[in-house]
């Protein structure tokens, strides 16, 4: 009889891959500071505040810029239910392309199915709605899990679902962007897993995007300003919003988000205003740091594009944020990024991305030099946006300390890639380069179009990861029941 292969090594062949072919281009000379595209054709340029001047690609909408652009459908949606089907083949990533240049100084990792350790991975049929809203009917779409794992409709008939954050009393509060600008608290009382009472805590911000709970108060950033509210335990804002950071810059990517770290001060992210350029405002592409009150703001971190969400580790307190490269480099280039900040870093936007690729446009001889490089790198255009450390105690133990992110899904790449969530593992506090997938099929396997688009990730109180939906106004909760 052969012998098996040891579960441990089938683990560990990603990391293997990615030493060997790092020894490799080492070997052939490759190296930091190394142009590695021609220059942007002008056609692809993005004015500073505006949008894109090129054409849609055929199979996917150009939309303004945040992030990667966001397709969202009008109408609404009810509240579905999970039901398991019998185990197919888990959604395979995007192809690489096999001529694209990379560098021997970074760590490039490709989403991966689950280990076979795991059990073969299963499709779930999920009731979702076909659009934002409260007119439109529900549609069997199907989700892709490892073994053990279940997901369903916490709620539905939001708007552009995007941020989350739980309350002192365990309430699930979602920013929604768009028309209402709305914030809406979500409260399952009964515990089945769905959201029973939908309270509007406020509305008209203009797109109100990041939240968080201090002292007392609801933070929400909205693109304009960060405002606070006192909190009043689950009911609507009593009384005029206090401004507390105001006159922030607008046009370009319209996400603002917002969080305490472990010292107790505030961050707050600010995309840039365009695709490439040099800025004007000093507080666009970076992460600045306020005291609770909005006073006191300094630079803590520059060159990050967009870095929509970001998060503290638990047991380190590090910092750690997506960041969405550039686009008009091609389907592969630059890939995006996991990124560990510290306190006056340069991840070299718009003059060098991934700390090795010049820009095309603005990098010149030393630019990649002292920039601060990504921690993980995965697939260009899938537009990673928010991401949680696994905290809970609901999963198997080996999910502890990982890294779930929501990759939202390119807009403008030939062959449609992201729309899924995936799993970064860590050992020891550090990640170990293997990025796999955890759920999929909001793109179906060939399709050149996506269903749904996951925004952000948030563990709740019971150990499920919660998952919003900015093109279908819902909210996923995936939960384990493989005990």
């Amino acid at each position: 009889m052969p012998k098996r292969v040891p579960s441990c090594c089938l683990r560990r062949w990603p990391w293997l891959l990615t030493l060997t072919l790092t020894s490799f281009l080492a070997a052939c000379g490759g190296g930091p500071d190394t142009p590695t595209v021609p220059p942007t054709p002008p056609s692809t340029a993005t004015a500073v505040g505006g949008t894109r001047a090129a054409a849609p690609s055929p199979t996917t909408a150009a939309t303004p810029l945040g992030e990667t652009g966001t397709a969202t459908r009008a109408g609404t949606a009810t509240r579905g239910g999970a039901t398991t089907t019998p185990p197919t083949p888990a959604s395979s990533s995007a192809p690489q392309n096999p001529t694209a240049t990379r560098s021997a100084t970074a760590t490039r990792t490709v989403s991966t199915p689950a280990p076979a350790s795991a059990g073969p991975p299963q499709q779930q049929t999920l009731s979702v709605p076909t659009g934002q809203g409260q007119t439109q009917p529900t549609q069997q779409r199907t989700i892709t899990l490892p073994a053990g794992f279940q997901i369903s409709v916490f709620a539905a008939g939001l708007g552009k679902a995007r941020m989350m954050a739980w309350s002192p009393e365990g309430a699930l509060v979602v920013s929604e962007q768009g028309p209402s600008g709305r914030v809406t608290i979500l409260t399952d009382r009964d515990g089945n897993g769905a959201a029973d009472e939908r309270v509007p805590f406020t509305q008209g911000l203009r797109n109100p995007h990041g939240l968080a709970f201090r002292d007392g108060y609801l933070y929400v950033a909205a693109e304009n300003q960060v405002v606070r509210y006192r909190w009043q335990g689950g009911a609507a804002a009593q009384g005029e919003a206090e401004t507390i950071i105001p006159d922030l810059p607008t046009g370009g990517h319209a996400t603002r988000t917002i969080g305490f770290g472990p010292d107790g001060k505030l961050y707050l992210a600010v995309g840039s205003s365009c695709n490439v350029c040099n800025e004007q405002d000093a507080r666009r592409a970076a992460l600045y740091q306020y005291n609770a009150d909005g006073s006191g703001g300094r630079l803590h971190a520059r060159g990050l594009r967009n870095a929509v969400g970001f998060v503290w580790q638990p047991g380190t307190g590090a910092l750690w944020a997506t960041n969405n490269g550039r686009d008009g480099l091609g389907d592969e280039l630059p890939p995006e990024t996991i990124n560990l900040v510290r306190d006056g870093a340069d991840f070299g936007w718009p003059y060098c991305h991934n700390g090795r690729i010049r820009d095309p446009q603005f990098g010149q001889q030393g630019s990649c030099d002292s920039v601060t490089k990504p921690a993980l790198e995965v697939q260009a255009h899938s537009a990673p946006l928010g991401l949680a450390f696994y905290t809970g105690q609901a999963f198997p133990a080996d999910y502890t300390g990982d890294l779930f992110v929501a990759y939202h899904g390119s807009w403008n790449r030939s062959i449609p890639t992201g729309y899924k969530i995936v799993r970064a593992r860590f050992q020891g506090g550090q990640p170990t380069g293997q990025v796999e997938d955890f759920a999929t099929g909001w793109l179906p396997d060939g399709g050149r179009s996506s269903w749904g688009r996951p925004v952000d990730v948030s563990v709740g109180p019971e150990g499920s990861l919660y998952v919003t939906d900015d093109a279908l106004g819902v909210v996923y909760r995936i939960s384990y029941a493989g005990r």
